[in-house]
């Protein structure tokens, strides 16, 4: 069996990455198992999908705890400890990285277990598509090629899956086309298959009750999403023109986690420690003062500056 965990970002299309790789499988005559985890989340928070692919019965379920193959959507999530990325890695383990850093740049610069293989999706999407979060069909074609499926399987299954999300044809002819591409240009790594690896089993948690003047929540309570700090979320973060801002305070309304305060000039400060960069300020700004800039790899999981 092979078993291929997915990391990505809410939007980035982990999860639909994930069925593209399972429906191929079994176009193949493979079986295969796909499955996401992520509760009610933000744009931007950290999600992950698995797969599984064997030529017998799956009987194993629920979370891949070691898998052969893992594929990041976004190189920020390695040094997140949240999305938890490195799990069951060990030196085996097969690791693509959507990043424009070559492999040994990024196991340079992160010390990742694990042989590592990378290629820039984002930048593809973005001269592809426009979006840098349209990578769900690249994702997906390159795990296929990682694990050995062969093209075809991958384009029928891109356009099964995205068919089934209401995307027009043209739209998935193009992300047939690209993903394709992908495909053939990502540096190969031979995935090896193994045998099931059942999740290793927790000692038994007995709940605790206390009385209800310590155990209900007080709506006065304060809350703690400052402790959070989203700003690892981003792959592009918004930036002001000076010069192009009006002092509209469009900004500051339209920002969902009012990360944005105004100066007694009428200019936007973001706090770059919580902007998750969802970008709905630099669509909503009447003057275009406000433009989306890639977030840089230093040092290769970017921080909040």
């Amino acid at each position: 069996m092979i078993a291929i965990r997915f990391h990505g970002r809410g939007g980035q299309g982990a999860k639909t990455a994930s069925r593209i790789l399972g429906t191929a499988a079994f176009l193949e005559g493979f079986v295969a198992q796909d499955s996401p985890i992520y509760g009610a989340e933000r744009r931007g928070a950290p999600v992950a999908a698995f797969t599984r692919i064997d030529k017998k019965p799956i009987r194993e379920r629920g979370l891949v705890a070691r898998p052969h193959l893992v594929m990041i959507g976004d190189a920020s999530l390695v040094q997140d400890p949240a999305a938890r990325v490195l799990d069951g890695i060990d030196e085996r383990t097969v690791v693509f990285v959507n990043s424009p850093l070559t492999a040994e740049q990024f196991q340079a610069q992160t010390s990742l277990p694990g042989r590592v293989t990378t290629l820039d999706l984002t930048e593809t999407a973005l001269q592809q598509f426009g979006k840098r979060s349209a990578i769900s069909a690249l994702l997906g074609a390159v795990a296929g090629r990682l694990v050995g499926l062969q093209e075809e399987s991958i384009r029928e299954a891109i356009a099964r899956e995205l068919a089934d999300l209401g995307l027009a044809v043209s739209a998935i002819a193009r992300n047939q086309a690209v993903g394709v591409a992908c495909y053939a240009a990502v540096p190969m790594v031979s995935v090896t298959a193994g045998p099931p690896q059942p999740f290793p089993p927790a000692a038994l948690q007995v709940p605790t009750y206390e009385s209800p003047t310590r155990g209900t929540a007080r709506i006065s309570a304060a809350g703690n999403s400052m402790l959070r700090e989203t700003g690892g979320w981003r792959t592009f973060r918004p930036v002001l023109v000076p010069d192009k801002c009006n002092g509209c305070w469009l900004c500051f309304a339209y920002c969902p986690d009012g990360v944005i305060s105004m100066t007694k000039e009428d200019r936007p400060v973001i706090d770059y420690a919580h902007c998750k960069g969802c970008q709905i300020c630099v669509h909503e700004c009447p003057t275009e003062a406000l433009v989306a800039e890639r977030e840089k790899e230093g040092g290769v999981a970017w921080k909040a500056k």
